[in-house]
């Protein structure tokens, strides 16, 4: 659906994007993640028409955004961070202009402005001037026009940015259902967010890709963590002393138990157990260590 191959741009002397490339396959929905200043709006910017790269290119469903602009704009779905409402129309009547502005033909926008109100939950609130209604019901103004001409792309920018802890909630329920008919390009810094959501994460920094993977995949580690039901005196050494052990490191749990992160390169659950066995430890946990998105985000931010 996106392919993004190479892009740089700068403004004057600040160079926002340096040759960044990355894919996403029609039915995902990828998080676009980053601090703030670290390309994603540019990137958007660009995925959108509304900038043109210095260099590289990019391609949404097979066509050229720079060659065919307004075909492209016409095809995707776009949610600003700051969604442009009309505070003095209805949500009907919103609607029916932005299925103007779309140019799409009078006999098909009645049933296309049912459809997004209904898919966007505003059925109660479609007569209701938009002036009226809460923060999270205007995102929801702003996803229904998003979605009003059924785009294969979404793309969202910073949609549950502002929003309660409800809304927040409802936002993710609204986006996990438009991701049965569109592939969605989700952009964001706030990690739970992008957790909650995706499929993907894509991490920008300063400009370049440093993370490009499945949640899962980035979530998994051969390291492993023991916990044992009472202290041992040797059991760091013990553990140390296993083939392809790099480093263990210590630590106590909530509950006051030993617990040791073995650092490696490959499973040492089955080496960890038959140590156990031998030396009658009464294990209390031994489970790979899951990686956060939080923890790989900050190590790549630090390493920058």
């Amino acid at each position: 659906m996106i392919e993004v191959n190479d892009l740089t741009k700068s403004y004057g002397a600040i160079q926002a994007l340096r040759g960044i490339r990355f894919s996403v396959d029609s039915g995902q929905i990828v998080g676009l993640l980053g601090p703030n200043g670290a390309g994603k709006s540019t990137t958007i910017k660009i995925l959108t028409g509304f900038l043109h790269p210095d260099e590289g290119s990019v391609q949404i469903d097979g066509i050229d955004v720079v060659e065919q602009t307004q075909l492209i704009q016409q095809r995707i779905g776009y949610l600003s961070e700051n969604t442009p409402l009309y505070p003095s129309l209805s949500v009907q009547a919103y609607l029916k202009l932005m299925a103007d502005l779309r140019g799409i033909p009078e006999a098909d926008q009645p049933r296309l402005i049912s459809d997004a109100i209904r898919a966007a939950g505003l059925v109660d609130y479609r007569a209701r001037r938009i002036s009226q209604l809460s923060k999270g019901l205007r995102q929801r103004v702003g996803l229904a026009q998003a979605i009003l001409h059924k785009p294969k792309l979404l793309i969202l920018d910073e949609p549950t940015v502002g929003l309660d802890p409800t809304q927040i909630v409802e936002i993710r329920q609204l986006i996990r259902r438009l991701a049965s008919t569109s592939t969605i390009l989700f952009s964001s810094h706030i990690l739970s967010e992008v957790e909650a959501l995706c499929d993907r994460v894509v991490i920008i920094i300063d400009g370049q890709v440093k993370a490009d993977s499945r949640l899962d995949d980035l979530a998994a580690s051969n390291n492993t963590i023991v916990v044992l039901q009472e202290p041992v005196e040797d059991a760091a050494a013990a553990m140390q002393a296993l083939a392809n052990v790099q480093s263990v490191d210590a630590f106590q749990t909530r509950d006051g138990f030993p617990g040791y992160r073995l650092v490696s390169d490959m499973d040492l659950a089955p080496l960890v157990y038959d140590l156990a066995r031998q030396r009658d430890w009464r294990l209390r946990e031994l489970r790979h260590d899951r990686v956060t998105l939080e923890s790989v985000f900050n190590q790549l931010a630090m390493s920058a």
